[in-house]
């Protein structure tokens, strides 16, 4: 909510303008800071702490609450796609522990649809994002490019075949069945047929989870050099 504030009005030096003797003196002395001085030195100051405190604002809201990332692949066409910029919630399952990781509370878990990004269980310098697809405990298997959870028909309707029916065979189309470990979840690209997921790399550990995605808060199309105004602001389901 926006107000107005009262500001204290500049008081008067309280230095004597004249000596005990009546004699007319200096205002200030060897040694002695001025009133204007002061009123730098106290303007600076407060401009140094109110930096220092956005900049541990930042720190903290990146650490606990939100982060940002930016999308380079087209694996969750047409959900989230390339130049776009978003920002996920790192407090949707619980508090993580920053910069040595692993969770410090939890009070929830990835659920199947929520998008998340988390630490690539093989190359631990990446971050991907997929949608999950079944949790710790279901039954996956995947039919001609069907997927099937605990035997019954699961999918979104964001799941996005470039190749149609089209079938190649091997993991991609036909996978499992296999049971989702404990503490794990089986994530899925939207773009079936161009995602590089858990049906090649296996399982995400819920402890390399970094936070649920949230919304689009920057779209930026680098071929036209061009931005996607109406993707921005966008919320990811």
């Amino acid at each position: 909510m926006s107000g107005s504030v009262d500001v204290d009005p500049v008081l008067a030096d309280p230095s004597p303008l004249f000596t005990k003797e009546g004699g007319s003196g200096q205002e200030g002395g060897p040694g002695r800071e001025t009133g204007t001085s002061r009123r730098r030195k106290s303007t600076l100051r407060e401009y140094i702490e109110a930096l220092a405190l956005a900049v541990l604002l930042a720190l903290v809201i990146r650490s606990f609450v939100v982060q940002a990332f930016k999308i380079p692949s087209g694996s969750m066409l047409p959900t989230l796609e390339i130049g776009d910029h978003l920002l996920i919630n790192k407090l949707r399952y619980g508090l993580r522990l920053p910069m040595i990781g692993g969770w410090l509370v939890t009070y929830d878990r990835p659920r199947p649809g929520d998008v998340i990004v988390f630490i690539h269980p093989v190359d631990r310098s990446k971050d991907f994002v997929k949608r999950v697809i079944a949790t710790e405990g279901e039954t996956l298997e995947i039919r001609d490019k069907r997927v099937f959870v605990n035997g019954q028909p699961r999918d979104f309707p964001e799941a996005y075949f470039v190749d149609g029916a089209e079938l190649q065979g091997g993991a991609r189309d036909n996978f499992g069945p296999v049971k989702v470990p404990e503490n794990h979840v089986f994530v899925m690209g939207d773009n079936r047929d161009r995602s590089y997921d858990s049906r090649f790399w296996g399982f995400v550990d819920f402890n390399d989870v970094k936070g649920k995605a949230m919304l689009i808060y920057w779209s930026w199309d680098g071929r036209d050099r061009w931005v996607r105004w109406e993707r921005i602001g966008a919320v990811i389901e």
